[in-house]
């Protein structure tokens, strides 16, 4: 099955290129940027050998979607999708923090607080708390944009403001934000029979202004429960059926793969690459209850080109 493993387009203007760990972002003049969300996949900060197929595609079309439904509570970077697989928006110097907020006791904040943590990212977290229970109400626990091969750190809202790394004034209208994008994607996911566990957003500033940038509400960036039994799989201390890439996460753990050194990247089999594509397919479904139509991937390379090329001319 054809995938976006990599991209190497020469697009008019073109200045620069960053390939990240999923996309590829090509720097034009007038300030543009043209995404590539690939194919790649990503877990405890390295690329995993295999693409999914259509994995870059479900990002791109969720993370529109959720811009989209959420213009109204903060401008984004978005101009336009002109491919399954591409958006294109304006380019503003990033915040280098990322803004994580968790509703529930998961993942990261459920590992720190059973190694005993109960201070995470200077938030006083509650005792007694089970993996994946409900927090009160939901936290921010920030974390530092790493540098290319380095893994985010954690770090509190007083450091942030303290190193100047976010003045104090832009750094509280983003957890104004931050709180009310969690809040919108909540009940979206509620409408769909689901619960947003804990979520990432990063923004930008462009002319003195705020923006949400890269994407959101996707399950790279953010993790989700079946609300259907919840309740019942808490009292039994069961495993919560989740969609988000944790599941890719656990895969690497039962394979004696978490990115410390020493360890060596398993072989994905090809089934377990089709289940990956399946799971984000079905999250897709599932929180926009529309059917995921599977672009045309023949020749993917020619496709984005023209369809780039063709929106780039009405930006003129």
């Amino acid at each position: 099955m054809a995938t976006i493993k990599t991209s190497a387009f020469h697009f008019p203007g073109q200045k620069s290129v960053y390939n990240g760990k999923v996309r590829d972002v090509y720097f034009l003049e007038k300030e543009y940027l043209v995404i590539v969300a690939s194919d790649r996949i990503s877990a405890f900060d390295y690329i995993l050998p295999k693409p999914i197929p259509y994995k870059g595609q479900v990002l791109n079309q969720l993370a529109a979607k959720f811009l989209s439904a959420t213009a109204d509570i903060v401008p984004n970077w978005l101009l336009g999708t002109p491919d399954p697989s591409v958006a294109v928006g304006h380019q503003c110097e990033p915040f280098k923090v990322e803004m994580v907020i968790r509703g529930y006791l998961a993942g990261h904040a459920a590992r720190e607080y059973k190694n005993g943590k109960r201070v995470l990212c200077g938030v006083q977290l509650p005792e007694g708390m089970k993996e994946n229970d409900k927090f009160p109400q939901p936290i921010i626990t920030p974390a530092t944009k790493a540098e290319s091969g380095h893994h985010d750190e954690d770090i509190s809202r007083e450091d942030i403001i303290a190193k100047g790394i976010v003045s104090k004034d832009d750094y509280e209208q983003l957890e104004k934000y931050t709180y009310a994008l969690f809040e919108r994607g909540t009940k979206i996911a509620a409408e769909r029979g689901l619960i947003l566990v804990d979520t990432k957003y990063e923004f930008g500033k462009k002319n003195g202004k705020i923006y949400l940038i890269d994407e959101i509400h996707t399950p790279d960036s953010s993790r989700y429960f079946y609300a259907d039994g919840y309740a019942e799989r808490q009292a039994k201390g069961e495993k919560q059926k989740q969609l988000s890439k944790e599941f890719v996460r656990e895969w690497l753990i039962a394979n004696n793969f978490q990115g410390l050194e020493g360890q060596t990247m398993p072989a994905m089999p090809d089934e377990f690459v089709n289940t990956v594509t399946e799971r984000y397919i079905e999250l897709y479904e599932k929180i926009t209850g529309e059917k995921f139509v599977k672009a045309d991937n023949s020749n993917i390379e020619a496709r984005i080109e023209k369809n780039v090329l063709q929106f780039l001319a009405t930006l003129k």
